[in-house]
């Protein structure tokens, strides 16, 4: 574990200088664009200056890292308003969004994959499976909008679009969440179904199972108790996963349904060249992937005592 932990931070450290050095070789004056071509060139300096884009750009990599091992991101040069404060304030909507897909996606997708191989080469399995393949292959923000039109336009049970601050209605921000949240969970519960199905068949074929039958166990103890504990691996694999896609998915879903949240200002702090914003917000994508990655890869061997880590 310890020397994961170790690993997490180099290779954090090194997606944080490919980040930093990518950004830095973006074509254009993030001043000039910033300020527009009308804007001076003691103007342009000035801003220059205030950014630290004068100055070389591994004193500028330097100060950075060392300012958020601080929580010092910097300011926003659009809002004039420190980052940190910026971005927990769009956290604490991208959070709960990505636990709300999460959520839907392990009860929707866990229990479609078990049915589906229990009733293997059957109606019911090609049904689901075809369900599940038609899931993997609607993107995300697309599916959003059929979304929208059916519970928010037809039916009228939840809202189009928009978000209530947690503090002034609860309710209300919780089910601003939901329609975004499905869009998010449905298509990577079906990615999660076929592989929940695969992995559950293939085990359903060896001798500890049928022994488990042979014994008189019924069927679903026999799928929950040995069957079920012997698939773990890959599934947990695939959620790991699933967390990295719901930050990707974000970024366009938050947009087609309005959400001030981390991927939609990340958006705009990209369109308005705002450099103290972008750096952080990539930071965290790569942070969340990188650290769903770890937790994934300590888990293999809370799961399967038998791995072990030379």
């Amino acid at each position: 574990m310890l020397r994961r932990l170790i690993g997490f931070a180099v290779t954090l450290l090194l997606a944080a200088a490919v980040i930093f050095l990518l950004l830095d070789l973006l074509p254009g004056d993030p001043a000039r664009f910033i300020l527009g071509i009308n804007a001076s060139a003691e103007a342009v300096a000035a801003l220059r200056t205030q950014l630290g884009l004068d100055a070389p750009a591994h004193e500028r990599f330097l100060g950075w890292v060392w300012g958020m091992l601080h929580g010092d991101f910097g300011v926003s040069v659009t809002q004039r308003a420190p980052v940190a404060a910026l971005i927990a304030e769009r956290l604490a909507v991208t959070l709960p969004l990505t636990l709300i897909a999460m959520a839907i996606s392990m009860a929707v997708g866990l229990p479609i994959g078990i049915l589906a191989a229990r009733r293997r080469g059957k109606a019911t399995d090609t049904a689901l499976m075809v369900l599940a393949q038609t899931g993997v292959a609607i993107p995300n923000f697309w599916f959003g909008m059929l979304l929208t039109l059916l519970f928010a336009v037809t039916l009228r049970w939840l809202p189009p679009g928009g978000f209530t601050p947690w503090q002034e209605d609860g309710w209300a921000a919780l089910r601003g969440l939901i329609l975004p949240g499905l869009a998010l969970a449905l298509p990577q519960a079906s990615i999660l179904a076929r592989v929940m199905r695969t992995a559950l068949v293939d085990v359903t074929g060896q001798d500890f199972i049928r022994t488990a039958h042979a014994k008189g166990l019924p069927e679903r103890a026999v799928t929950v108790k040995h069957a079920l504990r012997n698939i773990l691996i890959p599934v947990v694999t695939v959620i790991g996963l699933d967390l990295a896609s719901f930050i990707d998915g974000a970024f366009l879903t938050e947009y087609v349904f309005n959400i001030p949240g981390m991927g939609r200002y990340g958006l705009g702090a990209l369109l308005d060249r705002d450099l103290p914003v972008m750096i952080p917000l990539v930071i965290y994508t790569a942070t969340l992937y990188i650290f769903a990655n770890l937790v994934v890869d300590l888990l293999y061997g809370v799961i399967d005592p038998r791995i072990r880590y030379d």
